[in-house]
């Protein structure tokens, strides 16, 4: 803290000016203390965050009056000019965009609602009221994927396409090869799925197809994520399971007990640490992450746009918040969010990385699976399952191949259905 004894007679000008200085002198003793604190409070230097991506490329994407995504590779930042895209226009696209989740998320609501009123009054009245929801339902849903649909494609056109082009044109590696990118979005560009970004009619124009896309809050917290070293797995590493099919206020999830069964088969029980039920309180769940290096969740989340720290994953006894999620330090490879809006943040501050995913990361898990919006219970065992069963091909569970199977798992469910990327374009790769 400084210490303040400046002369009163001093203008406050002239205070503020020694208080500055104060404040240098105290840092610079601080960063004599030892090679440890060489950079307290320093910026990142060009050349640790270029390290980070290897080989691969980090992508920020700044919206302003000019757009342009800066490209950081071991080499050196080249800035690439986005002509087609507008801050105006990200601000109407993602406008509609949440409009359409937040018309989706109601009309699911008002399913689940009809459905306990069946259960409890068997008329014609609740059945009719049921029917006529679950009519709403389908209706919200199709006008989701019609406004994603295009949506994606002109991601591609502004945004992802030239990105590609320029990465094609700086690199001799194999046309064939897929580029490893981090996207690092600003503002409310984050609220939209660039990693599917694409025109998904078979021409092969999806980033989907052309790399293995993640995200990271900053390439700091990337770059401290790949300085960590890579644990060895051993026969006594065990997957956490949070499993929590009914929470206060929220429909079952149908799901839980098939994800739970699809762990069981590829870990075999002996390797799990089941939290279910009512053993899934936000102590315990708090308790056993930091004795554990992976985790999966099976749960609710929830996110509010207005309010984001106050977003968390429900469990038995209330909400798990992400402001508990990132107060500890974890020393995790892998965690799994299978619950809704675990990658989706606030607008007030779409520039701070407020959301479950990227807490899980900052506070030591590298690698985190989350998701932007609401997923049905199907899909979210789809994807559970296609992925460890892929990180656990041969016996031995390799997280740090996790960014490859989520785009794969990806891929298999857009193919079966392109035209309703609300089902698909949601799951999202955090980390190395």
């Amino acid at each position: 803290m400084l210490r303040g004894t400046h002369p009163q007679g001093l203008s406050a000008t002239d205070q503020r000016i020694a208080l500055a200085h104060e404040w240098d002198e105290l840092v610079a003793r601080v960063r004599r203390l030892g090679p440890q604190f060489a950079s307290f409070l320093a910026p990142p230097r060009a050349q640790d965050l270029a390290s980070a991506v290897s080989d691969g490329t980090g992508v920020l994407i700044n919206i302003a009056k000019e757009c342009h995504a800066l490209l950081v590779t071991a080499s050196g930042v080249t800035a690439v000019p986005l002509p087609g895209l507008s801050a105006a226009e990200v601000v109407d696209r993602t406008a509609r965009h949440l409009t359409g989740l937040h018309r989706t998320d109601i009309a699911a609501r008002r399913v689940h609602h009809t459905q306990q009123r069946v259960r409890v009054r068997k008329v014609s009245a609740t059945y009719q009221a049921h029917h006529a929801a679950k009519i709403e339902m389908v209706k919200a849903q199709a006008e989701l994927d019609g406004t994603l649909v295009p949506q994606l494609a002109w991601l591609w056109d502004t945004v992802a396409e030239p990105v590609l082009r320029a990465m094609d044109a700086s690199t001799t590696a194999d046309a064939e090869a897929r580029h490893r990118i981090w996207w690092c979005p600003t503002g409310l560009l984050s609220f939209l799925p660039l990693h599917a970004a694409g025109h998904h009619d078979g021409s092969g124009r999806t980033v989907l197809d052309r790399t293995v896309s993640s995200y990271v809050p900053t390439l700091r917290a990337l770059a401290r994520a790949t300085r960590s070293p890579e644990p060895e797995s051993a026969e006594t590493d065990k997957l956490l399971v949070v499993a929590v099919q009914e929470a206060d206020g929220m429909p079952p999830l149908p799901q839980v007990e098939d994800e739970l069964q699809a762990l069981e088969n590829v870990f075999g029980s002996d390797r799990l640490t089941v939290l279910e039920g009512p053993d899934a309180t936000r102590e315990a769940v708090l308790g056993q992450l930091t004795k554990h290096r992976w985790a999966h969740f099976s749960c609710h989340g929830r996110q509010d746009p207005l309010a984001p720290s106050n977003g968390g994953l429900l469990l038995t006894d209330g909400t798990l918040g992400i402001r508990e999620l990132g107060g500890r330090s974890y020393n995790g490879d892998f965690a799994f969010l299978s619950a809704c809006m675990t990658a989706s943040g606030g607008l007030s501050l779409s520039d701070e990385a407020i959301t479950m995913g990227a807490a899980l990361h900052y506070s030591g898990f590298r690698r985190v699976v989350a998701t932007l919006w609401s997923i049905d219970a199907a899909t979210a065992t789809r994807l559970t399952r296609d992925v460890f069963g892929s990180l656990t091909r041969g016996g031995l569970f390799r997280p740090q191949e996790s960014a490859t199977a989520v785009t794969e798992a990806v891929i298999g469910l857009r193919n079966e259905t392109p035209e309703r990327p609300s089902r698909w374009a949601a799951f999202t790769h955090i980390g190395p």
